[in-house]
């Protein structure tokens, strides 16, 4: 892992009318670390995620993406989201194509690139996800651990410098999450620069290079996991590992 920083988040503000969700946040996210945010309900982890991409954007402070301060639009923001990556907690595949075709589309409509080179592309992504017997296959046909499984590999698909996962298992059925977990490990071992939010502590465990937790819109503490999950030194972090670890 380098040192350069390939996101920058400084002095973040954000608001929802009288809500501040995001408060004087600052963060840098190394090139190939994988982050992970997590945090009660209603502490700001998903703003903080989809202002990454400016899916969100801020009222203050600034956010920078390999060096480059987040375009506001137009054609830079279209380029920037296409060196993001992002998998959300719904799989908005497109119903009416296939999984072959969900994957393609991003790099032959938004990247203009050849067809036959997208489809080896996204072929072997489809193996890598472990869903490659089901390109011909429309969303409806998968199961939902399969279905967020295509939308990964539809990410992957653009060649991303970082991926962006806000809560991509929440709404999966308990037996799925493991499928979907099980590729996310394997893009962090491979040296994919992620920033995850999830529930899931095992995976912040097991996958993650440093842990954020947040509280009422903002960035608490941070620390590797084992020191996390050991020894977190604020109350908030020790109240909500005490309510989660225990059940």
């Amino acid at each position: 892992m380098t040192d350069e920083a390939l996101i920058v988040l400084e002095n973040v503000n954000k608001w929802f009318g009288p809500l501040h969700v995001l408060q004087d946040v600052d963060l840098s996210v190394a090139r190939g670390e994988v982050v992970v945010v997590i945090g009660p309900s209603g502490s700001g982890k998903s703003t903080l995620c989809r202002a990454i991409n400016r899916l969100e954007p801020i009222d203050s402070g600034t956010i920078t993406f390999d060096g480059r301060p987040l375009p506001a639009e137009g054609r830079a923001l279209a380029r920037l989201r296409s060196e993001v990556g992002m998998v959300f907690q719904s799989f908005n595949l497109f119903a009416h194509k296939t999984t072959l075709q969900n994957v393609m589309l991003g790099p032959v409509k938004v990247r203009r690139e050849q067809t036959a080179v997208v489809r080896d592309r996204a072929m072997a992504l489809l193996e890598r996800v472990g869903i490659a017997n089901q390109a011909e296959k429309y969303p409806a046909q998968l199961s939902g651990g399969q279905q967020q499984r295509v939308a990964i590999a539809r990410a992957l698909a653009m060649q991303p410098k970082a991926l962006l996962f806000d809560e991509p298992t929440s709404a999966l059925d308990p037996e799925m999450v493991g499928e979907v977990l099980d590729v996310m490990t394997s893009l962090a071992r491979e040296g994919m620069t992620m920033v995850v939010v999830t529930h899931e502590m095992g995976f912040a465990r097991h996958a993650a290079d440093r842990v954020v937790f947040m509280a009422d819109g903002q960035l608490v503490e941070q620390a590797a996991p084992e020191e996390f999950f050991a020894n977190p030194r604020s109350d908030r972090a020790k109240d909500f590992l005490s309510k989660i670890l225990t059940h």
